[in-house]
């Protein structure tokens, strides 16, 4: 990435999910932009470092969600649970603590959230379909269900209120593609900071949706109707493919993980 301006352009930013993979890079990759970086996580973190605030706090907290918006400009929300369960913890983080996020936003005055989203909003169709985020959401799981609940309720919240939210439908962001899906799906870290850091700074984001994804070579998401955001990837699974397609050179037809979006979360439970 083009190392960061030196004057920060981001304010006060509050980062969630500060402790998870995803949040310990863009921590290190926000800090420099912002006057004031505050981290969160319901799990430990790293002590603070110039130019930070570190706060544990759980989201279903509703009083220490509260304290944790004051005097922030704008809010990155990667906090919740990050993988398909049961429908308990998913209910108390992922949709209750989204609550909690946004209304203290809005006490707090807060315009703008980026919201990590899921893919797995949409994993029930197919990997022979192209689709955009007008279309119907069909998630793939409890998992799902509850990043299509934020995504209604920061569209409220917008409607509403005002706040401008970038939903941002994350395919699989790792150093490289795992295996034969995420060739698809795959989004790099720096790709990742460049979404983020383009839904924090368009002029007007207004309610959009994008897929989180690097410039692949094929894919199933189209990202037309965000291309407002200014988001450009930059970077492609496709140097990965030969090797990919080495380690998995056949795909089960019958097995609706190869079939659908949602890859193996389309068959995850029942939990009883």
């Amino acid at each position: 990435m083009t190392p960061a301006p030196s004057t920060p352009a981001l304010g006060r930013l509050l980062l969630t999910g500060a402790a998870g993979a995803l949040g310990q890079q863009l921590r290190s990759r926000l800090r420099p932009r912002c006057t004031l970086l505050r981290v969160s996580d319901v799990a430990a973190m790293a002590a603070a470092a110039p130019g930070e605030e570190v706060v544990q706090a759980a989201l279903e907290d509703q009083p220490a969600i509260h304290a944790l918006l004051e005097g922030i400009d704008a809010v990155v929300h990667l906090g919740g649970i990050s993988t398909e369960q049961a429908f308990e913890p998913v209910l108390q983080a992922n949709i209750i603590g989204v609550y909690n996020l946004y209304e203290a936003a809005r006490r707090h005055g807060v315009k703008r959230i980026v919201f990590a989203s899921s893919n797995h909003v949409t994993g029930f169709y197919r990997q022979d379909e192209v689709i955009d985020a007008t279309m119907p959401v069909r998630p793939d799981g409890y998992y799902g269900v509850s990043k299509a609940f934020g995504e209604n309720l920061s569209r409220f919240y917008f409607d509403r209120y005002g706040i401008e939210t970038v939903c941002l439908r994350i395919g699989s962001s790792f150093p490289e593609p795992k295996d034969r899906r995420m060739l698809a799906t795959w989004l790099s870290y720096d790709d990742l900071e460049r979404l983020v850091l383009a839904s924090l700074t368009a002029p007007v984001v207004g309610h959009s949706i994008v897929y989180g994804m690097s410039d692949n070579a094929r894919t199933w998401w189209d990202n037309t109707p965000a291309r407002h955001i200014g988001f450009r990837p930059q970077d492609s699974s496709e140097p990965y493919r030969a090797a990919r397609e080495a380690a998995q050179p056949t795909l089960d037809l019958q097995d609706p993980a190869v079939l659908l979006q949602g890859g193996a979360y389309v068959r995850m439970g029942p939990y009883e």
